[in-house]
């Protein structure tokens, strides 16, 4: 692997490290047992699909709703 930049860090008083020119604004973070710490850039996006959780909830929710196991209407007109 190429090395592109090489500097010292240090900790400051609340035991912290400021990455220079860092590309991205979170990592992951492994600490092995010799000392060796990698960072792995993680970008956050939104996930291209639906959980398998996430639909069965919405799946029992219309459900309900179909059945009319439903709550009683909630007044929105203070909004």
């Amino acid at each position: 692997m190429e090395t592109v930049k090489v500097y010292d860090a240090h900790l400051d008083s609340k035991k912290r490290i400021t990455l220079r020119g860092a590309a991205f604004e979170n990592y992951n973070v492994k600490i092995y047992k010799n000392g060796c710490i990698i960072l792995e850039p993680r970008v956050l996006a939104v996930p291209d699909t639906i959980s398998a959780r996430s639909l069965k909830a919405m799946d029992e929710a219309v459900a309900n709703f179909n059945a009319g196991t439903v709550s009683s209407p909630i007044d929105l007109s203070d909004f």
